[in-house]
């Protein structure tokens, strides 16, 4: 196949690569690199061989990104501390194409978050299976394991992604409440945090390496209450945005973000907020419409 006519077909899959590789990995630079390594290897294959292009990208980049996993681990680079993923952040006032075409169902931070507890096998199996509807049979052939160990690795999967808190459907009503729990904030009004925030909520903080000070989980209303006043300093540079499809803000002070936050919001109160707040990871965000 002529090199121009491969790298079109290439790029029709582009969006569904990255969107397997950013579930698999959390990470958008790692997911990028993902697809990248997926197209060298196309480059130097024998394309007119592949009878199903689509199915042959995606068994490469699965593998791909199971091997990234795998050195994760065997690296030890997961932080001590809680690890926000990378959010895909788009203005309220108008929808990211790109950002809708990788979510596709919602893929919240806080489903995220409990992905990054599985191990290796279980994360790629989860997400091709559930997530992608990729047959069993096709998963066993990427982990190298029997279809039956294939299907039993994704129902683990499955229920520990279970526990993850599904927002509101609404997202009028999410900004709703989180426009209220940063006026209460300000306002230094515990009793009507309280009645905002669920009684077990958890709050996940990452500051990454340069702001370790910050990255910490804080559990339940009334601890997170007497926190929210605490900070309710940096409440009025919350400027609105969607994180990955629901509610959230980017925090904005002198021109230079300090924290992305997303929220779910569930019955109308809380559950759950993931701060990311990595001076580095931020900068590779693009956050330019908040900056200006």
């Amino acid at each position: 196949m002529h090199v121009d006519l491969l790298a079109d077909a290439f790029e029709s899959h582009r969006t569904h690569l990255r969107a397997i590789s950013y579930r698999m990995l959390g990470s958008l630079s790692e997911a990028d690199d993902a697809v990248q390594d997926a197209w060298l290897r196309l480059s130097r294959s024998d394309a007119d061989d592949i009878e199903n292009l689509g199915g042959w990208l995606t068994t490469v980049v699965s593998r791909i990104c199971l091997n990234m996993l795998r050195s994760r681990v065997s690296r030890r680079e997961q932080p001590l501390g809680p690890h926000v993923p990378d959010p895909l952040v788009s203005r309220v006032d108008s929808g990211n194409p790109e950002h809708e075409a990788l979510l596709g169902d919602s893929v919240g931070l806080a489903m995220l978050v409990v992905l990054d507890t599985l191990s290796p096998a279980e994360r790629v199996a989860f997400v091709l299976h559930d997530v992608f509807a990729v047959p069993f049979p096709d998963v066993a052939a990427v982990l190298a394991v029997t279809p039956p160990t294939a299907r039993q690795l994704a129902s683990r999967a499955r229920r520990r992604v279970g526990t993850a808190p599904v927002p509101d459907a609404d997202p009028a009503r999410q900004r709703d409440v989180v426009d209220a729990f940063f006026a209460a904030s300000r306002n230094g009004d515990f009793e009507a945090l309280l009645s905002l925030l669920d009684p077990e909520v958890v709050l996940r903080s990452d500051g990454g390496d340069s702001r370790p000070s910050i990255t910490r989980i804080i559990r339940g209303g009334h601890a997170l209450g007497e926190q929210a006043i605490l900070f309710a300093q940096g409440a009025p540079f919350a400027q609105p945005a969607l994180v990955n499809g629901a509610a959230g803000v980017v925090v904005v002070r002198d021109g230079r973000p300090l924290s992305v936050m997303g929220f779910v919001v569930r019955d109308g109160v809380i559950v759950a907020i993931d701060v990311l707040a990595d001076p580095e990871r931020l900068r590779r965000l693009d956050l330019a419409p908040w900056l200006g």
